[in-house]
């Protein structure tokens, strides 16, 4: 078993910046890559951010630039820090990891998710 918290998540006014920290415990064999994904309402949930246990990164395009994801691999947890925010980007943020989990078919997880608005 594996749970995933984030935390960060909030109002914030358009140009403004949030931190999102997601922290994975659990029965946790290892970890591959860890990623932040945002769903819009009425939307497909997509990728926000990607990095891997190497430190190798990808950015939606919609947010190169503005965001910037790092992990900690130690403590098995992922950030993501959102500047210039735009009204656009307001959705529900999850966090995701894959990895070897004990209890684990898919070898992923998933977060609660976490809502960031962003107003005009």
């Amino acid at each position: 078993q594996v749970q995933l918290v984030e935390t960060g998540g909030g109002l914030v006014q358009a140009g403004g910046s949030l931190r999102l920290s997601c922290a994975a415990s659990g029965s946790i064999f290892s970890i591959n890559a860890m990623g932040w994904y945002r769903q819009a309402p009425g939307k497909q949930r997509e990728l926000v951010a990607h990095i891997t246990s190497g430190g190798s990164t990808n950015y939606a395009d919609s947010v190169k630039g503005r965001f910037t994801i790092s992990r900690d691999n130690a403590k098995n947890t992922v950030d993501l820090q959102m500047n210039s925010l735009k009204p656009e980007d307001t959705a529900v943020y999850y966090c995701n990891v894959e990895g070897d989990f004990s209890g684990s078919l898919s070898g992923h997880a998933w977060g609660q998710g976490t809502q960031v608005t962003v107003s005009s």
